[in-house]
């Protein structure tokens, strides 16, 4: 007989959850309240039949959904998910018995994600390129997806060209595809090595589609107009496949947080600052002393600051965070502090920072766990949260960033 379980809850990668006797049965594509039958294997339903919808539940707008691997959650309302990512902001704080205050939730809108990694490989047809399917090393073509921005979706078929040129029968290559305002910003790795004639052959290639550049392993092939980003008033050249936001919209809503958390300090300290995300639009009102592990990155932002006249001092310096965090005299020398650490969060430099008296703090975090962890120890230290806004740039998907504002 084919049992009938009621979801009572969201795991943290989106699969319902429902009690199967003595243990859990996660059931994909599902929502609290839904009751739902199916064969159990190995602890999950895959493919449940819906007896009773939740409310909440609505029709997916992508085709592909379900089959493709990169979203999770299109049968889900906006507001739903809304609500949900901001509980799991609320979870991991309450794991340190701490209480989250009142939280915003500000989300991408569709078709925004302007920075991807594709995956291509040669078939008997010519070459496919897209995300990998569900569960699976398939890939799978994803004309009329939902997240993408259209600059990339029109790109696919030279996408394609590039990696009949590029890949094997046998191998994959990956294809970081970032969107800039001179063209597309295109980073393939794993390819076969290029000589003369395939240099030739891409570069021309490049040229015809029109990308503003093309690196291939490593090495820059093609550069027809530099791929700039603005952060703030300032041009950016990141090295290529540098790290971007997802979305626009979502990087916006990032500075527009950080620079709320730290007024109205005139020296600020960016930590884990990238190519200036931050450290730029803070420099209109700031001193600011952005640290890095990436001597590129650090590069392209002090470029992009040398060009813009008008700025606050800035001043770089390459350093592992994580090996060696800002002790308590460095720190207490400015008024606040960004850190937008990656998911692993920033345990030492926490703890350092609890220890200062530095009076202002923005946290940016992708990881509600580790964030949690380091609020705890600087709550800890005598730092009050004062609020937090999610982020979501990753629509649909059970991937949360936020922006915490701490305060002595």
């Amino acid at each position: 007989m084919t049992p009938v379980l009621t979801i009572h809850r969201l795991g943290h990668h989106g699969d319902g959850i429902a009690s199967g006797g003595a243990s859990e049965v996660y059931v994909p594509f599902t929502l609290p309240g839904e009751r739902v039958s199916g064969k159990i294997m190995k602890g999950r339903i895959e493919a449940a039949t819906i007896l009773s919808p939740s409310d909440a539940r609505v029709r997916p707008p992508c085709p592909h959904f379900k089959v493709c691997g990169g979203c999770a959650l299109q049968h889900a309302s906006d507001s739903f998910l809304s609500e949900w990512k901001a509980d799991i902001v609320r979870q991991a704080l309450a794991a340190h018995a701490l209480e989250a205050p009142n939280i915003e939730v500000l989300t991408s809108p569709a078709h925004s994600r302007r920075r991807a990694t594709l995956a291509g490989r040669r078939s008997k047809k010519g070459a496919l390129v897209g995300f990998h399917a569900r569960a699976s090393n398939n890939i799978l073509a994803i004309p009329g997806c939902t997240v993408l921005h259209p600059d990339i979706l029109a790109a696919l078929p030279d996408l394609e060209a590039l990696t009949r040129i590029g890949a094997s029968r046998k191998a994959e290559i990956s294809l970081a595809v970032t969107v800039s305002r001179a063209g597309l910003d295109i980073a393939v790795d794993h390819a076969k090595e290029a000589d003369g004639p395939m240099l030739a052959q891409l570069a021309a290639l490049a040229g015809q589609s029109g990308f503003a550049r093309l690196t291939w392993n490593g090495e820059v092939v093609a550069t027809l107009a530099p791929p700039l980003q603005r952060f703030g008033r300032a041009d950016i050249l990141p090295p290529a496949a540098g790290f971007l936001q997802a979305t626009e919209a979502g990087q916006c809503a990032l500075t527009e947080a950080v620079q709320s958390a730290t007024a109205p300090a005139r020296r600020i300290l960016d930590l884990f600052a990238g190519c200036g995300t931050f450290t730029l639009p803070l420099a209109e009102t700031a001193e600011v002393a952005a640290f890095e592990s990436d001597a590129g990155a650090l590069a392209a932002l002090d470029a992009g600051w040398r060009r813009i006249s008008g700025l606050k001092a800035v001043t770089t310096e390459t350093r592992d965070l994580f090996r060696r965090p800002l002790l308590e005299a460095e720190l207490n020398r400015h008024e606040a502090v960004v850190i937008d650490p990656p998911r692993a969060g920033a345990k030492a430099q926490s703890a350092l920072l609890a220890q200062s008296t530095v009076a202002r703090i923005a946290y940016v975090s992708c990881n509600p766990l580790s964030f949690a962890r380091d609020a705890a120890r600087l709550v800890a230290g005598g730092y009050r949260l004062d609020w937090i806004r999610v982020v979501d740039q990753f629509r649909w998907s059970p991937h949360v960033e936020l922006v915490a504002a701490l305060s002595r």
